[in-house]
């Protein structure tokens, strides 16, 4: 499809401009008339190559992006704007080579056409994700969109606070394992040959450290090139076991017995379905349906089956404190706290509270990796700067001793 500008007047005489993705200008020019618009101008779209890298890369919609949207979203239809005007002044902010921009236009365009948001909302489904979608078809069904978007809004800033300690706490070693990779390869390409040259005419038995140190040299001097080969191998594998089941299973499963780390995901993963069953309950979505959402949600394979086994023994009139039960992979804390909230009738609110409990504790287990990882990174640079002073040195030193 090809993106044409198009600029219109509605019956009240006011001048409407917008992006669709087309065919070409006829369809467009029928969509224009079909949505009760007069055309005034349709222009294809031409994007240069600079254009189209700040859109891959720049104008990427995140977390914290759509965050903000639905935020502003929410503030504007409670002080009673109407959707398409509140969608209108939110475009108009943005920059028109922003993936954000063309999300609201289409937005825009497909509300003006009669359609719901949801249904415009639908096609960047990879964007706002399953629940989100859900969540604003639930609002607009009963006439509550301007609530659902400000628990949408709050869900969102939650879990954008809890992604960005995250991140933040991993900042430091990840820049110092970066940084000893790319300093152990220079040396290894660079630097040591120029030194363990000299040994070489030596006509003496050399250290092993320094014949260990001259094959690792020697490797990374012949064989670089296997380096990106082992990444991009490593990159199809994580793919390939995205799209088999058993495999993804295997992975899943595997990355939970990894010490700290493992437990970090399990929280991780507990908080996010947590939080985001107790949103789409919240919302008035249906418990089953809500299930097979957070299902999809949980980005875990091992969770991704569980839901989906609760949501069917739900479906057969078991209650939910059961069937949570059954799986046996939830903590002992999660299936009490589920029956105390099928009991009261309040499971939404004591949902959201088992998600800010593991929230807080992933975010202790981020402070314990991190702390783990500090020392552990000190160790291995000492072992190694140690092992490179031994191995440089030594044939010296033999050399000498023999005088």
């Amino acid at each position: 499809m090809t993106r044409f500008a198009y600029k219109a007047k509605d019956w009240n005489g006011k001048t409407i401009k917008g992006m669709l993705d087309m065919h070409d200008k006829e369809e467009v020019l029928e969509s224009i008339k079909s949505n009760g618009l007069v055309p005034l101008s349709i222009a294809q779209e031409t994007q240069g190559m600079l254009s189209e890298v700040y859109r891959n890369f720049v104008g990427r919609v995140g977390l914290k992006q759509v965050s903000s949207f639905t935020r502003q979203l929410s503030t504007m239809l409670n002080s009673g704007l109407a959707l398409t005007d509140a969608l209108s002044l939110l475009k108009n902010q943005l920059d028109r080579n922003n993936l954000m921009y063309e999300i609201i236009d289409t937005a825009l365009n497909t509300v003006q056409g009669g359609h719901s948001l949801g249904e415009a909302l639908e096609k960047y489904k990879n964007i706002f994700g399953e629940a989100y979608i859900a969540s604003i078809n639930a609002g607009e069904e009963g006439g509550v969109l301007d609530e659902i978007l400000g628990k949408l809004a709050d869900n969102l800033e939650r879990e954008n606070e809890f992604s960005s300690k995250v991140k933040g706490a991993m900042i430091y070693p990840i820049i110092v394992i970066v940084g000893m990779i790319v300093v152990v390869v220079i040396m290894m390409v660079f630097v040591v040959p120029k030194l363990l040259g000299l040994y070489s005419d030596f006509g003496t038995d050399l250290p092993m450290a320094t014949r260990v140190l001259m094959a690792t040299s020697n490797f990374f001097q012949k064989f670089w090139f296997l380096l990106p080969i082992f990444a991009a191998v490593a990159a199809t594998f994580l793919k390939i076991s995205k799209q088999n089941e058993d495999l993804r299973l295997k992975v899943d499963t595997y990355k939970f017995k990894i010490p700290i780390y493992g437990e970090l995901t399990k929280k991780n993963v507990m908080a996010n379905t947590m939080r985001t069953l107790s949103m789409l309950l919240a919302a008035g979505i249906a418990l089953v349906e809500a299930l097979r959402i957070v299902a999809k949600v949980a980005d875990n394979e091992l969770y991704y089956q569980a839901y989906l086994k609760i949501a069917e023994r739900v479906q057969k009139g078991f209650s939910i404190a059961n069937s949570f039960e059954e799986t046996e992979i939830f903590p002992p804390i999660v299936n009490q706290m589920v029956a105390t909230g099928e009991a009261t009738g309040k499971l939404d609110e004591v949902l959201m509270r088992v998600s800010d409990y593991f929230a807080a504790e992933a975010e202790q287990s981020v402070k314990s990796l991190t702390s783990a990882i500090e020392p552990l990174i000190m160790i291995v640079l000492g072992i190694g700067v140690a092992f490179l002073v031994i191995a440089v040195m030594m044939p010296i030193y033999n050399l000498t001793s023999q005088f």
